[in-house]
């Protein structure tokens, strides 16, 4: 691991070591673990903006499937 340098504001610091979690594993993994989990996040919502963006872009085509249900008969009840 590389050890890096990572300011704080005084209030925000105090109130992570209040923190259980903090206290039983360390500044240091605890920071990991919501950097990690941060990404995560943002992954998940880059991937649901992509899926948005292609359905959106997808409903305004008409490709191959556009327009079947001009063709052909439905039932009669």
């Amino acid at each position: 691991m590389k050890a890096i340098r990572v300011t704080f504001d005084e209030a925000l610091l105090e109130k992570l070591d209040r923190h259980p979690a903090v206290r039983e594993r360390g500044r240091s993994a605890v920071l990991r673990e919501a950097a990690l989990e941060y990404l995560k996040r943002r992954e998940a919502e880059e991937t649901a903006r992509r899926y948005r963006a292609g359905y959106r872009d997808a409903a305004g085509v008409d490709d191959e499937l556009g327009g079947w249900s001009d063709e052909g008969t439905w039932p009669e009840d």
